[in-house]
């Protein structure tokens, strides 16, 4: 007894017409050369930038008011997190976690944005919070420290002072609440599921 084939020729598969016919779905393109190209890499290059300029252009605790009483370029070295965060913790313990991290949340991000199937707030703050942690992590690995320079005030009422790599994880981290407060872009509705 001969065994039927359950293998169908791909032409009685398809639709009249072939391969070019728009009834074929194609897998979805994903997004991530456009998110790394158009958001990380140019958030990167900003950060190093603006840093390399402050550097170069001015003294350690050097401060320059752009808005009096408000906003002030002030030049510092961060030897800790963002915002000044483990500064006071010893050296190597401060550097060993702070490299390990950023490299895991560098890794975790990257994995997230090469998974997205399509551009969205979500993938976009994704791609901003991988920028600013890069961004970070590019200073550590240099300089030990991280350059900041950006400060916020009110007279003598101060934000901590940060860049552009701190920006950058802020609003993508407040991207990434929005999203998941007015519904997240990224998954399907249960009913929309099909």
């Amino acid at each position: 007894m001969q065994e039927q084939s359950s293998v169908k020729p791909l032409s009685s598969v398809l639709p009249e017409g072939g391969a070019g016919n728009d009834s074929v779905e194609s897998p979805p393109r994903r997004p991530f050369l456009f998110l790394f190209g158009a958001v990380t890499i140019p958030i990167i290059i900003l950060d190093q930038a603006t840093k390399l300029f402050v550097q170069a252009h001015m003294a350690l605790y050097e401060s320059i008011a752009l808005i009096p009483n408000y906003l002030d370029i002030t030049y510092t070295l961060n030897p800790g997190a963002a915002f000044s965060m483990l500064a006071d913790a010893p050296p190597w313990v401060r550097k060993a976690f702070l490299l390990t991290m950023a490299c895991a949340a560098i890794i975790v991000l990257g994995v997230l944005i090469v998974r997205a199937d399509r551009i969205s707030i979500t993938s976009v703050a994704f791609a901003m919070v991988l920028g600013g942690a890069a961004g970070n992590l590019i200073d550590r690995a240099i300089r030990g420290r991280v350059i900041d320079f950006m400060r916020a005030h009110y007279y003598d009422l101060n934000y901590p002072v940060f860049n552009v790599a701190d920006s950058a994880i802020s609003i993508g981290v407040v991207l990434i609440i929005l999203a998941s407060f007015f519904g997240g872009d990224d998954e399907p509705k249960p009913d929309q599921a099909g």
